[in-house]
């Protein structure tokens, strides 16, 4: 358990677990950095020289009001590596910072009163204590650590309060979230079981929307350590979220309505939870929708950030899917079968006019050019030319041209007055730039000026004679078998 939990950590943080231990004075900070390195560092490292070099870095700590910390602290003081395992080596270094002053706490003005000043890794001068405490603060989470823990107190220890450690905790939180760093709160307390407790650390995690542990530093043993650092993963950022589907609802068009309905789950879904811990409120968010039968959770990898979901879509959605891209209802295995064949047939004639409709849309002229398939020969015919003999041989083959015809039609309807018809255009001018399905939909003497329009489109269409439809082919036919690029003239 200990080595998978420092293993996942490490591989988060490049192999280098800084920790930044951040909160008010005499909360505890301290204390937790030594349990720390006891239960979790010392006895991994073998050479005894360098394990006594450690244990004598190790910050002290003690009881009343007395700040101990005077200067921001490395432990240890340089960087060293440890093999987690058979496969993991990380570096593991903890800041103890100054911590906020409360004005209660001694230790932090001299007897007269006066700033008392301490030195920094910052600064070559000595500088105020409260000034410290600040600038180191910001610091070690911005620059120093990888995970910054909060250590604040219910007020079951020492002299202060838990009203004297409330303010300052809500400063060291805000740098916290302004610096973007994952990070947990420790609710230092001598009763991390009682109900009082377990309410604070209900209240205090609503309050931050960040994971608060309850927890006696003093005596925090190895699988409380533990325990803390799985609440620091859940604070990571997920690296990558894989959401699998099935391959047939995958491929569906984004303008299936079911296809539509899950990119917009997944994006309300994922988009304000992006946390390891709200991998459980995603799934359950998923799940809550009609489209999946079952949502689960098949991977999870704290070390990489990795999460991979997989949802399975209900039958009935591939049912209610084919209806609607198809418009036939193909519930049953016959049905299914006789429109792949109408459908392979259709995609065979498509896919010899395609290449022309493609340049219909663009140029407003198609040529659909035949295949082999297409062309019939006739049989060989003997021939003479200058009083040599051959032979020739003739193939005809449909091409299909394809014009487009711009028709125009017009409506013009009798409303009355000057007056009316200049507010009609008026109010139809303005549909036209904002929504002109809405003029489309509009009704002019109980029809809809869409179906108007559409039947004088259709009345002139059908009123091209069908002897004018043959001479035109006729016409296009002479043009290509027997045009040479001269003048040719067409009488209808």
């Amino acid at each position: 358990m200990s080595d998978n939990v420092i293993s996942e950590v490490a591989l988060r943080t490049k192999g280098e677990i800084y920790l930044g231990i951040v909160g008010a004075v005499r909360s505890g900070k301290s204390t937790f950095i030594r349990r720390f390195m006891e239960a979790k560092v010392l006895p991994l490292i073998e050479d005894q020289e360098f394990y006594q070099k450690i244990a004598d870095e190790l910050p002290l700590s003690g009881d009343g009001k007395m700040v101990m910390t005077v200067e921001p602290k490395f432990v240890p003081s340089n960087n060293f590596k440890i093999e987690v395992g058979e496969s993991v080596s990380c570096q593991i270094r903890l800041v103890d910072c100054v911590g906020f002053v409360m004005p209660k706490a001694s230790g932090y003005l001299n007897e007269d009163g006066s700033n008392r000043l301490v030195k920094t890794p910052w600064f070559q001068e000595e500088i105020p204590f409260e000034e410290a405490a600040i600038i180191g603060t910001k610091k070690v989470i911005e620059s120093h650590s990888n995970i910054g823990i909060v250590v604040t107190s219910d007020g079951s220890f020492g002299e202060f309060e838990r009203s004297d450690y409330e303010e300052v905790e809500a400063k060291v939180i805000e740098e916290l979230v302004t610096l973007n760093k994952p990070f947990i709160i420790l609710l230092n307390t001598k009763n991390p079981n009682s109900l009082e407790v377990n309410e604070l650390v209900e209240s205090l995690s609503q309050k931050y929307n960040v994971s608060v542990i309850a927890v006696d530093v003093a005596n925090m043993d190895a699988n409380e350590v533990d325990k803390i650092l799985e609440k620091a993963l859940d604070e990571f950022e997920i690296a990558e979220m894989n959401i699998l589907v099935p391959d047939w609802f995958k491929n569906l068009s984004d303008n299936v309505s079911y296809k539509a309905r899950f990119n917009e789950l997944i994006d309300s879904t994922t988009n304000g939870n992006r946390k390891m811990r709200d991998i459980f409120s995603v799934r359950d968010s998923l799940a809550s929708c009609d489209i999946f039968e079952n949502v689960a959770i098949s991977d999870i990898n704290p070390g990489t950030g990795v999460v991979t979901f997989e949802l399975d879509v209900d039958e009935s959605v591939y049912n209610d899917v084919t209806l609607e891209i198809t418009g036939i209802d193909i519930s049953d295995k016959a049905s299914f079968i006789d429109l792949l064949q109408e459908m392979v047939e259709a995609k065979t004639h498509y896919q010899k006019i395609k290449p022309a409709m493609a340049s219909l849309n663009e140029v407003g002229y198609g040529l659909a050019i035949p295949s082999q398939a297409d062309m019939v020969l006739d049989k060989p015919e003997l021939i003479k030319q200058n009083g040599r003999y051959g032979i020739k041989l003739k193939a005809t083959a449909p091409a299909i041209h394809m014009v487009r015809v711009d028709v125009e039609t017009t409506f013009e309807p009798i409303i009355g007055t000057e007056e009316q018809s200049q507010a009609l255009i008026n109010h139809m001018n303005n549909q036209f730039d904002s929504d002109i399905e809405e003029i489309w939909n509009s009704e002019i003497f109980g029809r809809k000026l869409s179906d108007v329009m559409v039947d004088g489109i259709k009345a002139k269409v059908y009123n091209v004679p069908s002897d004018v439809e043959f001479k035109y082919k006729e016409s296009l036919s002479k043009v290509i078998n027997d045009g040479r690029g001269g003048v040719i003239a067409i009488i209808l």
